[in-house]
């Protein structure tokens, strides 16, 4: 069984560095609703994000984040969203649990990272929120370390 904390890549730098930027720390910073935490992850220039929709028809799929302003905004949104509301279960644990990244594949300074959510979390009033999707994360070696370039996230897991 694998242990959601641990880094699945302690023998590969480069992917060793992307799981850390894309899970432990994205994790951390969404539950904290602190951009500061992540705003050195991302390239600004060129940034784009596409909402999937959790559509499996590319056709669905919107170009929501056409900036990276425009994803910060509505990714601190989500937060504190998230961030106001109560759980029956430990949120960090819930979340690292339904997390799984361990698909990275790296062509000189890109990387193609696959990153799924597979579970929920159990709310206090005893719903449970469904975390179910994916996101495709486009990555460069930018000023000497690895960041987001942009993503088609929100997609379907498993895909059609």
């Amino acid at each position: 069984m694998r242990d959601p904390f641990q880094n699945p890549f302690p023998s590969d730098s480069a992917r060793q560095a992307i799981w850390e930027m894309l899970v432990s720390r994205d994790i951390d910073a969404f539950l904290a609703a602190d951009w500061s935490m992540v705003e050195d992850d991302f390239v600004e220039e060129g940034f784009i994000g596409i909402d999937g929709r959790k559509e499996a028809n590319p056709d669905k799929w919107r170009l929501a984040f056409p900036s990276l302003a425009a994803y910060r905004e509505e990714w601190l949104r989500q937060a504190r969203d998230f961030a106001g509301q109560s759980f029956a279960e430990d949120p960090r644990t819930a979340i690292f649990t339904t997390t799984t990244l361990e698909d990275i594949e790296i062509e000189g300074e890109t990387a193609l990272v696959r990153k799924k959510f597979d579970g929920g979390i159990t709310k206090a009033d005893g719903t449970r929120d469904v975390l179910q999707w994916q996101t495709l994360y486009y990555c460069r070696l930018h000023q000497g370390r690895w960041k987001i370039s942009g993503f088609t996230g929100y997609l379907p897991n498993p895909m059609g």
